[in-house]
C-alpha cells in the first residue's frame, strides 16, 4: 500500500486547479466546451462567426473575445485528450498501441523519479523495457536501459548498474546500424516520390541499396531492418512491374508472420494486403484481386487515409473486371464516408476522375454528380498533381468529344496526345500507352470509318494484348483497361456512322 499511498499523496499534492479534460458526460445546455466540441465534430463545417452567433447568440467584440478564450481552453482539453485515445481496434497500425504504451510508462517513471519515488520509477521503467524488448523497439529500449543505468547510479547499486550499462552500450549500437538502415530507405523513399525519370534512375540503383541493407540486416537481425529490406524489395518489384514477385513476396511475409517468423506487435498487415490487392490489380488478376479486396476492405478503418487508397484500388479492380455495378456502390461507399473531404486534393480528383470515367461507359448507372462537359474542359491535360492518369484525361477527353461528333475539339485533342506522346512515350515500358495512342490516331486517320478502323487496327489490339504492363517507375495508370476502351471506341465510331446515315437519308427526304 506503501506505494499507491505516496502515489495519491504526490497527486493531491501537485494535481492542477483546472480540470485538464472536457468532461463529456456534463449537460451540453449548460456547458459551451461541449457544445463547441459538437460543433467541431460535426460534419458540417461551420465559419468563425457562425458558431459565435451559435454559441452567444449575438456576434459582438464581447462574445468573439470570449469565443477565442473558450476556443483555447478547449484546444488544451483537446491535446490532453490525446493520452487516452483508445488504440486497441485491430484496423489501425498494430505497433501503435504497443509504442504508445512503452511512452506512456517511461513518461510515468521519469515523472516519479523526479518525485524520489524510485521503486515504483523502477517498476515501470523494468516494465516499459519489458515491452520495448519484445516490441523490439530499439529506440525505447536505449531510453529505458539509460532511464535504469542513471537510477542504478543514483541509488548506489553497482552490480545492477553495470549489468544495464553493458546492455545498454548493446543497444546503443544496435541503434547506430539501424540508424544507417534509416538513412538508405528514407533516401531511397525521398527519390521514388520525384519525377518518373528520377525514379527510372532509382530503379538502376535498388539492387544495390537492397544488398546494402540486406548487410544490415545480418549484422544486427531486427525488425526494422527486416521492414526495411521487405520494403525495399517491393519497391524494386513495383517499378520494374514484376506484380507476380510482389505477390510472391507479400504472400510468403503473410504465412511467416502466421507462423509466429515475424514480429506481431510491429508488422503491419494491413500494408502486406494493400500491397497484394494492388499488384493483383497490376498483374491482371482482376476476379481474385477483386475477391481479396471484398474481403480485406474490413481490416481498414474507415477514418483513416490507408481506406481510401485501398478502396481506390478496390475501384479499379471493379472497372478492370467490367463490374460497374460493384464500383458504383464502391464510389457511393467513398462518398458517404465523413472524412471524405480530409483527403488530399489530388486524390479527390482522382475520385472524380473516376466519376466521370464511370459514367462515361455507363452513364445509366446513376446521375452524374459532377457537370460532365464542364469537367473535360476544365481538367488540366496532364500537371504533377495528376502523375499517373495524365493518359487517362487524356484519352477520356479524345472520347468525349469523338462521341459528341465534334471535329474541331477533337482534332484539338489529336494534337495533345501526338504532342504527349513524344515528349512522354517514348521509353520501351510505355508501349501499352504508345499502342493505345496509335489505334485512336488511327480513327482519325481513317476517317472515323468503324468497320476500316477495327480491321487495320487488328494488328495494333494484338500487340496491345501481348504488351507488359508497365512499372510503377513509369508513372501511367489505366482506369480502364485499353482493350476495353477501343471496344468502347469502335462502338462509338458505329453509333456515330449510323446517326450520320439517319442524317444523310433525312436530308435526301
Amino acid at each position: 500500500m506503501e506505494d499507491i499511498s505516496n502515489l495519491a499523496k504526490i497527486i493531491i499534492d501537485r494535481r492542477v486547479g483546472m480540470p485538464p479534460l472536457i468532461d463529456f458526460s456534463a449537460k451540453s445546455s449548460s456547458n459551451k466546451e461541449i457544445d463547441l466540441v459538437q460543433m467541431l465534430g460535426g460534419e458540417q463545417q461551420a465559419t468563425q462567426l457562425q458558431v459565435v452567433k451559435a454559441l452567444y447568440t449575438k456576434v459582438n467584440s464581447t462574445n468573439q473575445a470570449a469565443f477565442r478564450k473558450l476556443k483555447s481552453r478547449v484546444q488544451k482539453k483537446l491535446l490532453n485528450h490525446l493520452y487516452f485515445l483508445d488504440h486497441t481496434d485491430p484496423r489501425h497500425l498494430i505497433s501503435r498501441r504497443y509504442e504508445l504504451q512503452c511512452l506512456e510508462l517511461f513518461h510515468q517513471a521519469n515523472i516519479l523519479f523526479r518525485e524520489s519515488e524510485f521503486e515504483l520509477a523502477e517498476r515501470l521503467a523494468r516494465k516499459c523495457l519489458r515491452l520495448a524488448l519484445d516490441g523490439e523497439f530499439t529506440q525505447y529500449t536505449v531510453m529505458s536501459l539509460g532511464f535504469l543505468r542513471d537510477l542504478y547510479a543514483q541509488l548506489r547499486r553497482p552490480t545492477q548498474y553495470r549489468t544495464i550499462s553493458a546492455q545498454l552500450v548493446h543497444y546503443q549500437n544496435v541503434a547506430v546500424v539501424e540508424e544507417q538502415a534509416k538513412n538508405v530507405y528514407l533516401g531511397v523513399r525521398m527519390e521514388q516520390a520525384q519525377t518518373v525519370r528520377s525514379r527510372r534512375v532509382l530503379l538502376n540503383e535498388l539492387s544495390e541499396h537492397i544488398t546494402k541493407m540486406e548487410a544490415l540486416h545480418r549484422k544486427i537481425n531486427t525488425y526494422n531492418t527486416f521492414e526495411y529490406v521487405y520494403r525495399l524489395q517491393l519497391m524494386r518489384e513495383e517499378l520494374s512491374g514484376n506484380f507476380e514477385e510482389i505477390i510472391k513476396i507479400t504472400g510468403t511475409t503473410e504465412a511467416l508472420f502466421e507462423e509466429g517468423k515475424v514480429n506481431k506487435k510491429r508488422f503491419d498487415t494491413r500494408f502486406n494486403k494493400f500491397i497484394s490487392v494492388w499488384a493483383h490489380l497490376r498483374g491482371r488478376q482482376v476476379e481474385h484481386g477483386l475477391r481479396l479486396a471484398e474481403e480485406y476492405i474490413k481490416d481498414f478503418h474507415p477514418s483513416s487515409a490507408n481506406w481510401f487508397y485501398f478502396l481506390e484500388h478496390y475501384m479499379l479492380l471493379a472497372l478492370h473486371a467490367k463490374e460497374y455495378s460493384k464500383a458504383y456502390e464502391i464510389l457511393r461507399l467513398a462518398r458517404k464516408n465523413p472524412y471524405y473531404g480530409k483527403q488530399r486534393a489530388a486524390a479527390i480528383q482522382r475520385w472524380d476522375l473516376f466519376e466521370v470515367y464511370l459514367h462515361f461507359i455507363q452513364p445509366e448507372g446513376t446521375a452524374l454528380r459532377l457537370q460532365f462537359s464542364q469537367f473535360i474542359q476544365t481538367v488540366p491535360d496532364y500537371s504533377r498533381d495528376k502523375q499517373g492518369y495524365n493518359v487517362a484525361i487524356l484519352v477520356l477527353q479524345f472520347l468525349y468529344y469523338l462521341r459528341q461528333r465534334n471535329l474541331d475539339a477533337l482534332l484539338t485533342r489529336l494534337e495533345g496526345l501526338r504532342k504527349y506522346e513524344q515528349n512522354h512515350l517514348r521509353d520501351p515500358a510505355t508501349l501499352r500507352s504508345q499502342l493505345f495512342f496509335r489505334l485512336l490516331l488511327l480513327t482519325v486517320r481513317e476517317d472515323f470509318a468503324p468497320q476500316a478502323c477495327e480491321k487495320k487496327g487488328q494488328s495494333l489490339l494484338n500487340r496491345l494484348r501481348e504488351a507488359p504492363q508497365p512499372g510503377d517507375a513509369y508513372a501511367e495508370s489505366e482506369i480502364i483497361p485499353y482493350e476495353d476502351l477501343w471496344a468502347l471506341t469502335l462502338n462509338i465510331l458505329r453509333v456515330n456512322a449510323e446517326a450520320q446515315a439517319a442524317e444523310e437519308a433525312e436530308h435526301e427526304r
